[in-house]
C-alpha cells in the first residue's frame, strides 16, 4: 500500500490566491455560504476521508475486484467499498453541489473539484461509483420534468440511489448514430426499453438500493442517425410517478468486463428486455441531454487524470528521497551515506519536475474550468453566462485529453523512477499505470476530444472560445507588462499566444479546402493548445504566489517549477506545430493495401 496525503496547501493556493473564488462566490446565488472557514473545514474532512478510508483499500480492492452472481445478475463490490460509500453519504458529500430543492447543499460546483481530485488520487475505482451520479443529476435537473426530479433526482442527491450513462452498444462506440436499442410507448405514458449496452460504469452494484440508468434508445418512428435518438430513465427497480419503488425492472447485468485497470470499478454489460422507463426531454432530442452528461463527465475524467498525476508524483518523490543509488556526477552529495539518494540525479529530477509541473499546472487549469461551471449555472449576468459557456466548451476537450494523457506520462515516470521495483505488483506502483490507461479512452478518446476541439469548438464556432481565452491571456500579459520579475514568462507566453491564433487561422483556411486537414491535425493541435494553456496558468501561478502571503519556499518552488515548464515542456509545441503544418500527405497518401 502506498500512502496518500491530500495536497491541501496547493489546492487552497489555486482556489484562493490564484482564482480568488471567494470573490466570485460572494456575488453568485448560493455562494455566500462558501466562506473561507467553511471551505477549509470541508477540505480538511474530505482529506481525512480520502487518506484514512479510501486510500487504504485501494490496493486490496484492485486485487479482489467485483464479483457477478450470474444467476441473479447481482454484483458484489470489494471489501470496504460499501462501508466507505455509507461514510461518504453520511458525510454529505453526495449532496454538496445539488440544488436545495432536491436535498442538496447548493454549494458552488468548483468546491467539488478538489474533493473529486482527492477521491481519485486515493481510490480511482471507488470514485467511479458516485462519478456518473453527478452527470445523471445534471441531466435530470436540466432536462427532466418536475416529477422526475422529485422521484429520481432527490434519491440520487441523498446518496440512496446512483446513476449511470448507458450509451455504448456492442456494434457502436463513439458513432451513436448506429445504436439499435429501441423504445416502445405504453398506454400509461411509460416506455418499454429493449437492447444491450456495454461498458456501463457502476451499472450494477451493492452500494445503494436502486440504480437509475439513463439510456439512449430509438422510438419506432425515429429518423435515422443521431437525429433519431431519445433519452430514457430506466431504474433497476421500478419507480412510479410518486417516487415509490416497486418490483425489479427487466434490466440485468449480463457480464462484467475483466479489465487492465480500475479492476474494482465494475464495468457492465446491461441487458434491457422491455424494461419500464420514462422519456426525459423531448422525443428524438436525446443528444441534448446526453451532452449535458458527457460534458460533466469529461471534466470529471480530466480531474481523474489530475488525481493520478498527483498520486504518481507523491509516490515518486518519496521513493527518490529514500532510495540510495549511485553518486551524483558532480561528486557525492551525501558523503556520509553509502550512496546518494535518487533525487540528486538529473534524469530523476527531470521526471519528478515533469510530474510536479503537470500536477500543479493542470490543477490550476481544471479548477479554473470548474469555476466557469459556476458562472454558467449561477451568474445573474446573461453576457457573463454566455462568455463562460463558450470558454468552458472550448476548454473541456483540452482538460479531458491533456490531463489524462499527462496522467499516463506521469504514471510511466513513477514506474521508471522505481526501476525494477516499479514493475513488481507488491510495491503498488504498477496499479496506477494500469488505472491511468483507461482515462484517455472512456468518455471520448483523445482523438475524439481533439476532433471535438478543432471541428466543433474552433471551426464550427469561428473560434469564439479560443478568442475569449486569447483575450484573457493578452489582458493578463498587458497588466503585467511593468512586472520585470515576471518578464521571463510573459514574454514567451505572449509570443506563443500570438502564434496560436495565427496557426489556428491558417489551419482553418486549409480545412475549408480539404476537410481531411482536421483529422490530420486534430491531436497535435490539441496538445499544442494544451501546453500553451498550461504556460498561461503557470505564469499566473508565479504572479499569484508572489502577491500572496505564502511562505518564501512556496513562492520559490513555483518559480523554479515554472522555469522548468517553460524550458522543458512548453517547447513540445514546436514539434506539434510542425506536425500540424505537415498537412495530410504523410498520413493519407499511401494506399491502404500497402499497409501490409
Amino acid at each position: 500500500m502506498t500512502r496518500y496525503a491530500a495536497p491541501l496547501a496547493d489546492m487552497r493556493f489555486v482556489l484562493f490566491d490564484l482564482l480568488d473564488v471567494e470573490k466570485q462566490y460572494a456575488r453568485l446565488p448560493g455562494g455566500d455560504a462558501a466562506t473561507r472557514d467553511t471551505l477549509d473545514a470541508i477540505f480538511e474532512e474530505a482529506a481525512k476521508f480520502c487518506e484514512q478510508v479510501l486510500a487504504p483499500i485501494n490496493s486490496s480492492a484492485d486485487e479482489e475486484g467485483c464479483t457477478l452472481d450470474k444467476a441473479t445478475g447481482n454484483v458484489t463490490t470489494p471489501k470496504g467499498f460499501k462501508e466507505a460509500y455509507r461514510q461518504y453519504v453520511d458525510g454529505g458529500w453526495s449532496s454538496l453541489n445539488a440544488p436545495q430543492a432536491y436535498g442538496g447543499q447548493h454549494l458552488p460546483e468548483s468546491i467539488g473539484a478538489p474533493i473529486k481530485e482527492m477521491l481519485d488520487s486515493a481510490n480511482l475505482s471507488w470514485g467511479n461509483f458516485p462519478l456518473l451520479s453527478h452527470g445523471a443529476s445534471e441531466a435530470l435537473r436540466l432536462h427532466g420534468e418536475e416529477w422526475q426530479r422529485v422521484a429520481f433526482l432527490k434519491p440520487i442527491v441523498e446518496g440512496r440511489w446512483t446513476g449511470t450513462m448507458c450509451l455504448t452498444e456492442p456494434h457502436c462506440g463513439s458513432d451513436l448514430g448506429l445504436l439499435r436499442t429501441r423504445a416502445e410507448a405504453n398506454a400509461d405514458g411509460s416506455y418499454r426499453i429493449s437492447g444491450t449496452k456495454i461498458f456501463i460504469t457502476a451499472g450494477e452494484h451493492d452500494l445503494t438500493e436502486n440504480i437509475v440508468h439513463l439510456v439512449l434508445a430509438r422510438l419506432p418512428d425515429a429518423p435515422a442517425g443521431v437525429k433519431g435518438i431519445s433519452l430514457f430513465i430506466v431504474p433497476k427497480f421500478k419507480v412510479d410517478r410518486d417516487g415509490r419503488m416497486g418490483a425489479r425492472n427487466a434490466v440485468v447485468c449480463g457480464a462484467i468486463e475483466h479489465k487492465m485497470g480500475i479492476k474494482a470499478s465494475v464495468t457492465c454489460v446491461m441487458n434491457f428486455d422491455a424494461a419500464e422507463g420514462y422519456l426525459i426531454g423531448a422525443p428524438n432530442k436525446g443528444l441534448n441531454a446526453m451532452f449535458t452528461m458527457m460534458n460533466t463527465a469529461r471534466l470529471a475524467v480530466g480531474i481523474q487524470g489530475l488525481g493520478l498525476i498527483e498520486r504518481a508524483y507523491q509516490i515518486s518523490l518519496a521513493y527518490a528521497r529514500e532510495r540510495l543509488q549511485g553518486r551524483s556526477l558532480s561528486g557525492p552529495k551525501f558523503p556520509d551515506k553509502p550512496a546518494d539518494p535518487l533525487i540528486v540525479h538529473a534524469d530523476i529530477r527531470r521526471m519528478l519536475l515533469t510530474q510536479k509541473a503537470f500536477a500543479e499546472g493542470t490543477r490550476a487549469l481544471s479548477y479554473y474550468a470548474a469555476s466557469l461551471v459556476d458562472l454558467v449555472e449561477r451568474s445573474p449576468d446573461e453576457a457573463e453566462r454566455k462568455r463562460a459557456d463558450e470558454l468552458l466548451s472550448f476548454l473541456i476537450p483540452i482538460v479531458k485529453a491533456l490531463l489524462t494523457e499527462a496522467a499516463n506520462e506521469c504514471a510511466y515516470h513513477a514506474v521508471q523512477i522505481h526501476g525494477g521495483h516499479g514493475y513488481i505488483r507488491e510495491t503498488g506502483i504498477e496499479q496506477f499505470a494500469r488505472d491511468a490507461r483507461i482515462t484517455t479512452i472512456y468518455e471520448g478518446t483523445t482523438g475524439i476530444q481533439a476532433l471535438d476541439l478543432l471541428g466543433r469548438k474552433i471551426l464550427a464556432t469561428q473560434g469564439v472560445g479560443l478568442r475569449h481565452f486569447l483575450e484573457e491571456i493578452g489582458g493578463f500579459c498587458k497588466a503585467q507588462a511593468d512586472n520585470a520579475a515576471l518578464a521571463e514568462f510573459t514574454g514567451p507566453l505572449t509570443k506563443v499566444a500570438q502564434e496560436w491564433g495565427d496557426l489556428t487561422l491558417a489551419l482553418g483556411k486549409r480545412a475549408m479546402a480539404n476537410p481531411d486537414e482536421v483529422g490530420a491535425a486534430a491531436v497535435d493541435y490539441l496538445f499544442y493548445s494544451g501546453y500553451i494553456a498550461l504556460a498561461y496558468f503557470w505564469t499566473r501561478s508565479v504572479a499569484a504566489a508572489e502577491a500572496s502571503k505564502q511562505p518564501p519556499d512556496f513562492k520559490a518552488a513555483k518559480r523554479y517549477t515554472a522555469r522548468f515548464y517553460f524550458a522543458r515542456i512548453l517547447p513540445r509545441t514546436l514539434a506539434h506545430k510542425a506536425a500540424v503544418d505537415a498537412g495530410t500527405d504523410s498520413l493519407l497518401a499511401m494506399p491502404e493495401a500497402m499497409f501490409g
